[in-house]
């Protein structure tokens, strides 16, 4: 049964740094294009116990060994674990990730595995779309707060808190959810000093 991998896209060149203690065998390894877990991390910005990680959960595949038994990948290993952090970013956990390259592998032809991954990015696209909604409705609602509250310099620096909820410095101006909450703690906590 031959195994099917995700395609992935054209990593940048990554050149392993040799030690002083790298011997001929590791000389060739870089020469093969292989790197060590080490440099994997390096050039993506990951930590080496995540990279482990990935392997000890069957995300990544060491491509080889060198004379040392230090773990080697190739250059798709570099994509596979960018691809890894792309989907965190999305919102899926290892364990969604590990499904979804589960069902890429066990698809029986090549359109039914992409088919599924198409499907995981329109709902990731969809849920893009959303949170951007909801940040951008968020990023409105904070601009219009801190218009609101630029007029609260004008206040004599005696005013107390309390007055707040009545200020006339806005002429009827609704006060923005981000405001009127600040102000409606002031006002339970003016009542209850009041009881």
């Amino acid at each position: 049964m031959s195994v099917r991998r995700l395609p992935v896209a054209k990593p940048r060149e990554v050149v392993p740094a040799l030690s002083a203690a790298d011997d001929a065998d590791d000389l060739s390894v870089v020469r093969a294009g292989l790197f060590q877990v080490g440099d994997i991390a390096k050039a993506v910005g990951k930590t080496v116990r995540a990279i482990h990680h990935y392997e000890d959960v069957g995300l990544l595949r060491p491509h080889a060994r060198s004379k040392g038994r230090y773990r080697l990948y190739d250059e798709t290993a570099l994509a596979r674990v960018r691809w890894i952090g792309k989907m965190h970013d999305l919102g899926l956990s290892l364990s969604q990730i590990q499904e979804m390259v589960a069902t890429w592998e066990a698809a029986p032809s090549a359109p039914g595995a992409m088919a599924h991954v198409k499907s995981v990015y329109r709902t990731k696209l969809a849920e893009t779309r959303a949170q951007i909604g909801r940040l951008e409705a968020l990023e409105r609602e904070l601009q219009a707060s801190l218009a609101y509250l630029d007029t609260c310099q004008t206040c004599d620096p005696a005013e107390l808190v309390p007055a707040c909820t009545s200020c006339g410095h806005h002429d009827g101006e609704s006060e923005p959810d981000l405001v009127a909450g600040v102000h409606a703690g002031a006002v339970s906590a003016s009542k209850q000093q009041a009881i």
